[in-house]
């Protein structure tokens, strides 16, 4: 059946209300606080679900704002505690050490074996040591 003139305005009217309510979610989607985007709506009744998801939104995005300023003195404080467990890989070292000496002056027979046993224990203190530096500087420089 053919489509009458009338028919075909109301379907165009239709349209364009269609598209001017999509152009004001766009905007009001795009720029948060865009309160003229609900203007856009010829119909009251569409304005005020409009400005109330506007609303929502914005409550929802409270506290999700980017930090304007980077506040140091919280990292800077645990890489500072990170790196007390350096010291401690230090002092292992030494007791490692120490207690190689004191193996030697006991059984110089087992010189050779005491030496290998003391640098694979040094290697993993080292190994504890460069983990530790990783965890500090990853401390360090995060928010």
């Amino acid at each position: 059946p053919p489509v009458s003139p009338a028919g075909l305005a109301r379907v165009e009217a239709y349209t364009a209300a269609s598209m001017a309510l999509f152009q004001a979610i766009r905007a009001a989607r795009i720029v948060p606080g865009a309160a003229a985007a609900s203007r856009l709506v010829s119909a009251p009744s569409a304005a005020a679900p409009m400005s109330a998801g506007i609303v929502q939104r914005k409550s929802a995005l409270v506290g999700l704002e980017p930090l304007g300023k980077r506040h140091a003195g919280v990292s800077v404080l645990g890489c500072a505690i990170a790196m007390v467990a350096v010291g401690g890989c230090a002092q292992g070292i030494g007791q490692l050490f120490a207690a190689l000496v004191v193996g030697m002056a006991r059984n110089p027979s087992m010189k050779e074996d005491l030496f290998t046993y003391t640098l694979i224990g040094m290697g993993f203190l080292e190994f504890l040591a460069i983990v530790v530096i990783l965890i500090a500087g990853l401390l360090l420089y995060s928010e």
